[in-house]
């Protein structure tokens, strides 16, 4: 018995250093590949390193330790790795906020954030550690771009981008405050430039089409990827532009509303913009209003709904079915990277050209009338967009909308001037980033040679290291000479090295990956160690990651499977999106005011306490709600187990359970598989951790119930032990120190991380009675105690026999009886 064990609390603080050491020094989660046993890789999203875990950390990495323990128990060879998602935007402004350089602040967070979570004793294979900041990671990432860019899957094209000429640099978003610089505070105005683009488009229908294979995954992220790739089929024409040689292209999923275009809405980064309003009497006035919408759309969030404004550009196209000649209108609504950047306006048949054409007197004509409608302009308040039959639709009239798409479609193809086509909402990835804290494109331009990718020998592109990092001074990449000043790889002459850097989404869409080799020095996977460990059969993360992050991480995977390093379709088997910590009813924030800091939790009640209220505080799938009270309960509850265990010592030498148990014995043993079902149903099934530690705990109750003041003779002590060794096993991937060290106070030599997962015997988990509530009228009037194997017409007529039931009856017809399996009889007269 050690010290820990004399008091009536026990010492928290002690157990979990012993044992996060041992787990250190013996590397007990160390894996590697064996093929003779069956893997399981679990997974939870890597955090940026900032310095100091939160509770939703806590419960996140909690969540996936239980699985890891949990398999591991079961006899898998499981994968629980970590890492740290390293490059971007919030390192550089945090550094620069606190006078330090971005990869001082970064390798000291991580230092920091790595002993937070050993001091949690999650069971992460720490040898496959990763930092995407690190050159030996970001260097196959770069040998990857070199890859795509070959095959044409990497690409540049003009892209709009924020502008702050007083610091000379391109700003990401979120350095845009009210349309200012966040450091300067003077105007940024968007800038045309070159990126670089990932043609994630090329895989828009296996993307789309392999959703119906992720079984294991939400339904909501599921129909949140399938909206985000936005596949749509309709109508691809041309309307000629009056006057000029040029063309308008539009797609439209509604042809069946053609006829009732009345004007053309253009984006105003539309190529044909300079076209169309050269010349004009208005063109400065035109080109002034484009500037101002485009500055507007820089300080726009995504689901900003701006008020409709436009201009007119004095030109007009034409309908190709019916020659009609309509206005084109440049407007701030339209977005260039959706469909063609121009949109064909059906006022009647669209909300949003409804409310432009109100507003700027534009006709308003009804071409589809819904069943048992009539649409009269004056009187409409709103657009009509329900299918219906065609009207003022030339040889169409009469159709039913459905009809009359095809026949639409048939009769462009026919003519020539259009065709059925399909459109996706998804867009290519732009991955261009300027600024510094990011890996470095691989790509050198020449004059002579044009665009040359890095020689694989030369990789990594590494970033310029700083003389005086702590200095608080980081430059951008495009304003280091000494990085961007190069050599041509092909012909030798003077060239400039790419000064862009990649989305910190790049790192994150592969690192699962990198876990199965993270030290392969010879390519970017070993396909042999990648190919054991992939797919990830448990990835665990917030919803928040459902379309980016994971949609990325699907394309990844199939794209490396194409280059040839993978052979899987879909990277990760099943999902889990674990709800967010709440306090006070807000998210807990900063900002907020709510946080509880884990450490502090970790200190005043341990890391077993705080593991065990973030798993049973609610479902890991719910939002859980902060209550220092269930904090408490949890603390009080492995406190009652610590006193029961340290006054039993004995019980380690009991015997085999004897065959004529007493009924305390009976019952506890009855108990005890009930539980290991439960517990075992609870993981397996939902991961529904609160319902797993509520059974242990009913369990702990049976346990006292039976031998401390128990009515008639208490559980034998084989009993008891059975019941403690499994709820030790239970509890041990909720809390393991605590379950380490109650195993060796047991008299336990053997670890208890080297146990096997306990059977449930399903005869001992029956029951030997039930009490069965008997209705007449809905009202109790008799209770029978019953086989708990009874079927339901043997219950039946029982129930009808009983003394109390006849009387109610009373003679009167029954009607039906209904039994409610092991709980009631309804008898209704």
């Amino acid at each position: 018995m050690t010290s820990s064990q004399t008091s009536s609390r026990y010492d928290f603080k002690s157990i979990e250093e012993k044992w996060q050491e041992h787990w250190e020094r013996t590397k007990i989660n160390k894996v590697s590949e064996n093929a003779d046993k069956e893997k399981y890789y679990v997974l939870e999203m890597f955090p940026y390193p900032s310095g100091r875990i939160h509770m939703g950390h806590v419960r996140n990495y909690s969540i996936g330790d239980v699985v890891a323990r949990y398999k591991r128990l079961r006899g898998y060879n499981v994968l629980h790795p970590m890492g740290w998602d390293a490059f971007g935007l919030p390192a550089e402004n945090a550094a620069q906020k606190n006078n330090s350089h971005p990869a001082v602040w970064t390798y000291d967070n991580i230092d920091y954030m790595r002993n937070q979570l050993r001091q949690l004793g999650l069971s992460y294979d720490w040898d496959r550690e990763i930092a995407t900041c690190r050159p030996e990671y970001y260097r196959w990432e770069q040998k990857l771009f070199i890859e795509m860019f070959e095959k044409g899957l990497a690409y540049q094209k003009n892209t709009s981008v924020n502008w702050c000429d007083s610091c000379q640099t391109v700003l990401a978003n979120e350095q845009v405050i009210d349309g200012l610089c966040w450091r300067c505070d003077e105007e940024v105005k968007p800038k045309e430039m070159n990126g670089w683009f990932f043609k994630i488009t090329d895989y828009a229908e296996e993307l789309l089409d392999d959703l119906d294979k992720l079984e294991g995954w939400p339904e909501k992220v599921v129909t949140m990827q399938r909206n985000w790739i936005g596949k749509s089929t309709g109508l691809s024409c041309d309307f000629a532009v009056d006057g000029l040689e040029e063309k308008i292209s539009i797609f439209t999923t509604r042809p069946d509303t053609i006829f009732g275009v009345t004007f053309m809405s253009i984006a105003p980064e539309h190529d044909l913009v300079d076209t169309l309003i050269s010349g004009s009497q208005n063109e400065q006035e035109i080109r002034n209003f484009i500037e101002d919408i485009r500055s507007e759309k820089q300080q726009q969030g995504p689901a900003d709904e701006p008020v409709k404004k436009g201009i007119f550009t004095g030109r007009y196209c034409i309908n190709p079915f019916n020659n009609e000649k309509v206005p084109v209108y440049i407007a701030n609504f339209v977005l260039i990277g959706y469909g063609t950047g121009a949109v064909m306006a059906v006022p009647a048949h669209d909300e949003r050209d409804f409310e432009f054409a109100k507003k700027y007197s534009l006709p308003i004509k009804p071409v589809v009338i819904p069943k048992g409608e009539s649409l009269v302009v004056e009187e409409m308040e709103n657009a009509s967009t329900v299918y219906g039959s065609l009207t003022g639709s030339g040889q169409f009239d009469g159709m039913e909308s459905e009809q009359a798409k095809q026949a639409i479609i048939q009769y462009a193809e026919t003519n020539t001037f259009g065709s059925a086509h399909t459109t996706y909402r998804l867009r290519d990835w732009g991955i261009s980033r300027q600024r510094y804290w990011g890996a470095p494109i691989p790509i050198v331009y020449c004059d002579k040679c044009g665009i040359v990718p890095a020689p694989l020998d030369s990789l990594p592109v590494e970033l310029p290291q700083d003389v005086n990092p702590g200095d608080g001074i980081c430059r951008p990449l495009h304003q280091r000479p000494e990085f961007y000043e190069t050599t041509c790889p092909a012909c030798g002459d003077s060239a400039r090295r790419e000064t862009d850097t990649m989305d910190t989404f790049v790192e994150s869409s592969w690192y699962y990956m990198r876990y199965g080799c993270p030290r392969h020095e010879e390519d970017i996977l070993d396909k042999d160690k990648a190919g054991y460990w992939l797919a990830v059969d448990q990835y665990i993360g917030g919803v928040e990651h459902a379309i980016l992050h994971l949609l990325y991480s699907r394309f990844f995977t199939k794209m490396l499977r194409d280059l040839g390093y993978l052979k899987i379709d879909e990277p990760f088997t099943n999902l889990l999106t674990q709800g967010m910590v709440i306090k006070d009813g807000s998210k807990m924030s900063k900002s907020k005011g709510n946080v509880v800091d884990p450490h502090d939790l970790i200190g005043e009640y341990g890391a077993d306490t705080t593991r065990l209220f973030s798993l049973f505080a609610a479902p890991p799938e719910k939002d859980l709600e902060w209550n220092s009270q269930g904090v408490e309960g949890c603390s009080r509850f492995l406190n009652r187990v610590y006193r029961f265990i340290s006054l039993r010592p004995h019980l380690a030498t009991h015997s085999e359970l004897p065959t004529d148990l007493n009924e305390n014995s009976r019952a506890l043993h009855r108990k005890t598989h009930q539980t290991i079902r439960r517990v075992t149903e609870n993981i397996e099934n939902n991961f529904h951790f609160n319902t797993a530690i509520s059974g242990v705990m009913e369990l702990f109750n049976t346990l006292t119930a039976t031998t401390d003041n128990a009515e008639g003779e208490p559980a034998e002590d084989a009993a008891i032990c059975e019941a403690i060794e499994s709820m030790l096993v239970l509890l041990f991937p909720m809390v393991p120190h605590f379950c380490s060290e109650m195993w060796h106070a047991i008299g336990k030599e053997s670890g208890i991380e080297e146990q096997q997962w306990p059977n449930y015997d399903e005869e001992a988990a029956k029951e030997d009675l039930l009490t069965i509530v008997v209705q007449v009228r809905g009202k109790v009037r008799s209770r029978l105690q019953v086989p708990a194997d009874i079927d339901d017409e043997t219950l039946k007529t029982m129930a009808h026999a009983d003394e109390n039931v006849q009387r109610f009856i009373d003679g009167e017809e029954v009607k039906k009886t209904i039994v409610v399996k092991k709980k009631l009889v309804n008898i209704v007269v």
